[in-house]
């Protein structure tokens, strides 16, 4: 297997370095929102366009985790309280 390869993802207009072959939700959030971690009360709604293959675009479930690519875009969007 080789090894991962350094792409440029971008979240929220900002680009970002990233060596691991996929990203997680949390880690997607993370990037965007630096205390994530110290808001479990606080759900955002994450999105993906320029993927891979037969899944280009989707949702980003709290759980999951996608393969990326370099130029791939994420949006983190704030979806409240629950």
């Amino acid at each position: 297997m080789a090894a991962d390869k350094t792409v440029t993802i971008v979240v929220e207009a900002s680009p970002y370095e990233w060596t691991k072959s996929e990203i997680t939700y949390a880690e997607v959030v993370s990037l965007e929102v630096p205390n994530y971690s110290q808001q479990p009360e606080i759900n955002y709604t994450v999105t993906y366009t320029r993927g891979h293959g037969k899944k280009p675009e989707g949702i980003l479930a709290p759980s999951g985790s996608v393969k990326v690519k370099d130029g791939m875009i994420f949006n983190v969007t704030p979806t409240g309280q629950s």
